[in-house]
């Protein structure tokens, strides 16, 4: 009877992933949860009460939720999903893929859209692939200008098609919220290679497909 409670309470409790108050279980989450209460005192709070006493490991758990892109290799995301197509010889465009990393200078957000682009070369890649690239980057302590040539490079590593190009737009809250309070700033960044860096027609091409549908 007692063997089967026991089994009953184990059932009944979320999974480590989905309870962001379950304790560090290494002694590194234990030293960042110990850094988060010094950083509470440092600001002049007190960690011990009541709505300060779990954000130590609600920050532990939430650090690793965004920067799980750490634990991820892109390129092995990629693979499996890389097909052959003879015939289809046009500009693939995928636009508007939100991302939100964090700033390595300030670990403030950045967020905004990824727009990525490439002429194959009798090799496709499935769509969802395109999305899982930007994540796995971003999940990651950034900064935009890195973003962009990682996920340009691995593309045109990985499927070597005839040209890359990659323009993310993005919000940036250390400009926002700190320093310069610049409130309605916005960065782009681009990275171009092959035929989208060498020939001018199919860079403007991608450009006014990037325009299409914005005012």
């Amino acid at each position: 009877m007692r063997d089967r409670k026991m089994r009953l309470q184990a059932a009944s409790r979320p999974p480590r992933g989905e309870d962001e108050t379950a304790p560090a279980e290494t002694s590194d989450g234990a030293a960042v949860e110990d850094a988060v209460r010094l950083i509470l005192r440092h600001v002049g709070e007190d960690p011990e009460r009541e709505g300060l006493k779990l954000t130590p490991t609600r920050v532990l758990h939430a650090l690793d939720f965004l920067t799980r892109g750490y634990k991820e290799d892109p390129k092995v995301a990629i693979n499996g999903a890389v097909f052959s197509e003879e015939e289809y010889q046009e500009i693939i465009l995928c636009k508007d893929l939100d991302f939100y990393s964090l700033c390595e200078h300030h670990l403030l957000p950045f967020f905004g859209k990824a727009h990525l682009a490439y002429l194959p070369n009798r090799r496709i890649i499935g769509l969802s692939k395109l999305a899982r690239l930007v994540e796995i980057y971003a999940r990651r302590l950034q900064v935009q200008e890195r973003l962009t040539t990682q996920i340009a490079h691995t593309l045109m590593e990985e499927i070597e098609p005839l040209g890359v190009a990659v323009v993310l737009e993005a919000e940036h809250l250390c400009m926002r919220m700190r320093g310069v309070e610049k409130q309605n700033s916005f960065v782009t960044t681009s990275a171009m290679l092959g035929v989208f860096r060498t020939n001018t027609e199919t860079r403007q091409e991608f450009m006014q497909l990037l325009r299409n549908g914005k005012p």
